[in-house]
């Protein structure tokens, strides 16, 4: 009974980040570090999907796949579409089918190369996504609205170097997903 009392007054662990937080000693700071980094992408991109969906009915996939489009006006093979999305080439052509049947996309052969389709924004989908951009653009805003632009740029400085520092320990061998790939799925 007293075991089940000393739980009832232990707050609840909201996600990862804050159990982490709430055991310092049992964590390293570069964890405690990837795992707020992680609770704050998860809480952006949830709501990002959350709000896309019903204000738009589009799902962020989609958004993503038009903001690559709305960069190239000129249109992008389904291969530069999967590698700026970091995605596979069937996730792209998914994508693409559903918004060419919506009438966002358009598909037609590419000039250099016939065995590949160049897809480009149509006037509607150009006319969808700017609509979707600006709300998207005013989100994220508000998510940061309490950090003052100092603060915006310090923090922009640290996660550069952040960024930095996770690419020499990919290029150096000493994170390598692949690996980690092979070893759950001999």
């Amino acid at each position: 009974m007293s075991r089940n009392l000393a739980q009832a007054d232990e707050p609840p662990v909201l996600d990862y980040e804050t159990g982490a937080a709430m055991a310092p000693a049992e964590h390293a700071a570069e964890l405690r570090l990837w795992l707020r980094l992680l609770t704050c992408s998860t809480m952006i991109e949830g709501e990002i999907r959350r709000r896309l969906r019903e204000r738009f009915d589009v799902t962020l996939p989609r958004f993503d796949l038009m903001a690559q489009l709305a960069r190239a006006p000129q249109g992008l093979t389904l291969s530069e579409l999967s590698q700026r999305m970091m995605v596979s080439n069937g996730n792209v052509t998914g994508l693409v089918e559903r918004l060419v049947e919506s009438g966002h996309l358009s598909r037609r052969k590419s000039a250099h190369d016939r065995r590949s389709h160049l897809v480009a924004l149509t006037p509607q989908g150009r006319e969808a996504f700017r609509a979707m951009a600006v709300e998207h653009e005013a989100w994220i805003a508000d998510f940061f609205g309490d950090l003052d632009p100092q603060e915006i740029d310090g923090l922009m400085a640290l996660l550069g170097k952040a960024k930095a520092s996770t690419r020499r320990a990919v290029s150096a061998g000493i994170a390598r997903p692949e690996e980690e790939d092979r070893e759950d799925n001999p």
